[in-house]
């Protein structure tokens, strides 16, 4: 695989890691590295980013609409009322990852996330997105980090805050994944400018 951007069958250069499927097409073009706000919508990338942990995304994105289902559309206050038997459900689901620590830790998430004022998570996670402007755009994969400050601080907070499963490298392709940074390649056609 090449490092810089690539062009795909249609001419349109990308980062090379959205040609390896064809559904990473699509999520790359329209929805890694644009602005993601909400609760709702936050918790269910941040399930999702916890979910990949040690796995392919592709792996995730291939069930996204399993894991939909599975946890009501990651509405929070729906999953925070989740009972026993509602776990065990999720670990019967051929739709999901069925991988208990995670389970548990979604729903433990949901909890915590229903005793906190609306837009709350929304507000702490977008407090540590960077200055875009002091960024450059990452000319390879080389030049995108795995870990920075910026998520190593968000991790902690979110840890601080009772939030399961989300180490600094899951802080940080939640940070990618929401636009909190671009790490679209510099010649990109994705890349915001």
């Amino acid at each position: 695989m090449s490092h810089a951007a690539v062009a795909g069958p249609d001419g349109v250069l990308r980062c090379p890691w959205a040609l390896s499927a064809e559904e990473y097409v699509a999520y790359h073009d329209e929805e890694w590295g644009r602005t993601v706000h909400g609760d709702d919508a936050l918790y269910e990338r941040l399930s999702l980013e916890a979910f990949q942990s040690g796995l392919s995304w592709i792996t995730i994105l291939r069930r996204r609409e399993g894991f939909r289902a599975a946890f009501a559309d990651f509405r929070i206050a729906k999953v925070a009322g989740f009972t026993e038997a509602d776990q065990e459900r999720l670990l019967a689901d051929s739709g999901i990852i069925r991988n208990r620590a995670k389970i548990e830790a979604t729903l433990a998430n949901a909890r915590v996330l229903a005793e906190w004022a609306p837009g709350e998570l929304d507000g702490l996670i977008w407090s540590y997105a960077p200055d875009r402007a002091s960024r450059p755009a990452p000319r390879t994969l080389a030049d995108v980090p795995a870990v920075t400050a910026e998520s190593t601080a968000l991790s902690k907070a979110l840890k601080k805050r009772g939030i399961r499963f989300v180490g600094p490298t899951t802080a940080y392709a939640l940070m990618q994944a929401c636009g909190l940074v671009d790490d679209h390649l510099a010649d990109c056609a994705a890349r915001s400018g």
